[in-house]
């Protein structure tokens, strides 16, 4: 055999051996089956996932019932940050994003938290709100109108109020009535009359003291892990150091969903830090009545919305 003949016979490809007997197909399938489970994994994990909305706050935008495309790798996707079906945190990195979330932007996250929490009763819960406001940003409402930084807000198509409707007029919370679930705790504010409130940027240092701690005690709070802003007499404490100013170490936003008031947003409970951020929704894949049970298949294939099944939403 010539030298020629035999580098041919090196590199030339061999044919794949189909698989004959029984036992050699049950391995086949099951080698396709977890190659298939491992691409699964990287796609959901880092590039696209489906989201199911459970709640109106975001009507008529996105429906309870919507099974909603999320974008991750846009704004940086990360690794799992648990282990499945737990909430035993695990090391993980985050890939370089494109862009960081902007104002309109309809922004999948995970839920930070109660107003007063240091973390959620419940890891790993995603929420999907309309991004308000972003580092730096200041966001004020006035009778249910959203100002940033003194200029009215954009108003999102399918905008949703309810309360105080009369008519076709709306007769907001007065200005000065404080609702006592409101973010921060303590502020004079309700949900149509709210603010005028700074969103921190990351190495944006505020004046702190016994008069405005409350305003920043929770977002401190969590930015340590743990709870370090204490008052002992009339000096600020930070982690065990008095204080008389703090820089933050992220970057945050604000959140609110397009059904104004039935939404439970940073109005109530906060601000949203940039490493809670999951992906951006984008498209609707298809929608049907969430309240039918599988049981009822038949009844709850004829309840998918035909009109919104691959629908672009904004």
């Amino acid at each position: 055999m010539s030298f020629q003949e035999k580098l041919k016979n090196i590199f030339k490809k061999k044919e794949k051996k189909e698989p004959q007997t029984p036992a050699e197909k049950v391995k086949e399938f099951f080698k396709q089956l977890f190659y298939a489970a491992i691409a699964a994994f990287f796609i959901i994990t880092f590039i696209i996932q489906n989201t199911r909305i459970p709640t109106g706050s975001m009507e008529d935008t996105i429906l309870v019932g919507d099974f909603v495309l999320v974008n991750k790798f846009i704004y940086g996707s990360s690794s799992p940050r648990y282990i499945p079906f737990t909430e035993t945190p695990l090391p993980y990195f985050t890939l370089p994003a494109f862009k960081d979330p902007k104002p309109t932007d309809i922004v999948v996250f995970e839920y930070p938290g109660d107003r007063d929490q240091l973390e959620p009763t419940e890891k790993g819960v995603n929420y999907v709100k309309r991004c308000i406001g972003t580092p730096g940003d200041t966001v004020e409402i006035r009778d249910k109108v959203v100002f940033v930084n003194g200029k009215e807000f954009w108003r999102p198509p399918y905008i949703k109020y309810y309360r105080g409707m009369i008519g076709s007029n709306l007769r907001p919370l007065p200005k000065g009535y404080a609702e006592p679930r409101i973010f921060p705790r303590g502020m004079p504010w309700n949900e149509d009359n709210y603010g005028p409130l700074v969103v921190p940027k990351k190495g944006m240092t505020i004046p702190i003291n016994i008069y405005n701690v409350e305003q920043w005690r929770t977002t401190i709070d969590r930015e340590f892990g743990k709870r370090v802003v204490e008052i002992r007499g009339n000096v600020v404490y930070i982690d065990g150091q008095p204080a008389s100013s703090y820089t933050f170490k992220k970057d945050y936003y604000f959140m609110m969903g397009d059904n104004r008031d039935d939404s439970l947003d940073s109005r109530f409970w906060g601000f949203v830090p940039r490493d809670a951020v999951v992906g951006e929704a984008f498209i609707i894949l298809f929608s049907w009545d969430r309240e039918i049970p599988f049981s009822e298949l038949f009844r709850l294939l004829a309840s998918v919305r035909t009109d919104r099944i691959l629908k672009l939403i904004h």
